[in-house]
């Protein structure tokens, strides 16, 4: 067997589930003994993501560096984090372990950049947005993306912290308020640039599965192919 898959999760705790979901929703197995051996590190005590790199410190990352290491001494063969915006420590991450991680935010520009996709709107976190980690790339690649207005923006947010919070119901009528401000068609595709918005979506998209990109699933799915194809024991 190659070595688990391990999630560096907690971020939030709900999040991290669906992560360990979609590894088993999307692994071929008949039986228990082949699906894909997962460790996770789910400790929610990282600090607030969006709100340190708005107030423009490093909370979060004594943390996930410390929760980081726990994964590293299980010897797993990769590690990943299904949260966008603790992505903008990735690089820092990446230099305090041997492990190779794999980036949500690499996972959803390449699968875009292979579609026929004309126009992303990202909706994610205010920090994932104010720092760009996605927008630099799109830039990079010439590729068309658009934002939320700064009033829409803080519906965003209000709606993942009501998720967070336990309030579902209202979290979805936020999000509904958002969607329906936009006109649906192919030409525009809405990437879910943060791990709580699948969840909070999930009645849009299996509405209108086309509409929507799902970055948890995209890194899920890498990840899985590096298990299985990439990973050398």
């Amino acid at each position: 067997m190659n070595k688990p898959i391990g999630i560096l999760g907690g971020m939030g705790p709900q999040a991290t589930v669906d992560a360990m979901s979609k590894i088993i929703k999307n692994t071929m197995a008949k039986c228990d003994q082949e699906h894909i051996p997962v460790i996770t590190v789910s400790i929610p005590d990282i600090p607030d993501r969006t709100e340190s790199i708005l107030n423009h410190n490093d909370k979060p990352l004594k943390k996930m560096s410390e929760y980081l290491k726990i994964l590293e001494n299980a010897n797993v063969g990769c590690i990943i984090i299904p949260c966008n915006t603790a992505h903008f420590w990735f690089n820092q991450l990446q230099e305090r372990t041997h492990t190779k991680m794999i980036s949500i935010i690499e996972s959803a520009v390449k699968h875009i950049e292979k579609t026929d996709t004309r126009e992303v709107c990202i909706l994610a976190t205010s920090a994932t947005i104010s720092t760009q980690l996605y927008q630099n790339k799109f830039a990079e690649n010439n590729m068309k993306f658009s934002t939320p207005s700064s009033e829409v923006q803080q519906k965003i947010m209000d709606s993942i912290y009501k998720y967070k919070s336990g309030n579902y119901e209202e979290s979805k009528e936020i999000i509904n308020q958002v969607i329906n401000l936009y006109e649906l068609n192919s030409d525009r595709k809405f990437l879910l640039a943060c791990t709580e918005l699948p969840l909070i979506l999930e009645e849009w998209i299996k509405s209108y599965p086309d509409l929507f990109i799902d970055a948890t699933d995209l890194l899920i799915r890498n990840a899985i192919y590096w298990y299985q194809y990439e990973q050398k024991i």
